[in-house]
């Protein structure tokens, strides 16, 4: 029966591997952040037009049919979990910052190119700063 070999990988296959998650961990966390602040259409909503809603929901729910009883309770839940992310805006300069450090190497390794980035909501200033090119 033949041994097998066992390869242990180089110090410099290592640092590669840590600086790629490195690089995508600084990635991910700057699109996440584009896309769950993403500004909405229309007027934006304040602690008191969500409460007021609220309110209305809560008249409305005893007189509703099971349908529309249904939708109100759904959207009875959604306004709720809005009213507690008002005022939890992510700082994102930070993570603005980290992916212009890395944004042009990671985008290099992928094949990502300036398009991609500017459909997924990456401005083109922050692209420019990370030495990304049309």
């Amino acid at each position: 029966m033949a041994e097998t070999k066992i390869r242990e990988m180089s110090q410099g296959h290592k640092e590669a591997l840590a600086t790629g998650r490195n690089q995508s961990r600084a990635v991910k966390a700057y699109l996440a952040a584009l896309k769950t602040n993403k500004p909405k259409r229309g007027r934006k909503r304040t602690a008191e037009s969500i409460s007021n809603r609220l309110n209305k929901i809560g008249q409305e729910l005893p007189t509703a049919d099971a349908l529309q009883e249904v939708l109100l309770l759904q959207e009875q839940t959604d306004l709720e979990k809005e009213l507690t992310t008002i005022g939890n805006d992510v700082d994102i300069s930070g993570l603005e910052k980290e992916f212009v450090a890395v944004g042009a190497a990671y985008s290099a390794s992928k094949g990502i190119d300036y398009a991609t980035w500017r459909k997924v909501g990456v401005s083109a200033e922050v692209l420019a700063q990370a030495g990304i090119r049309r």
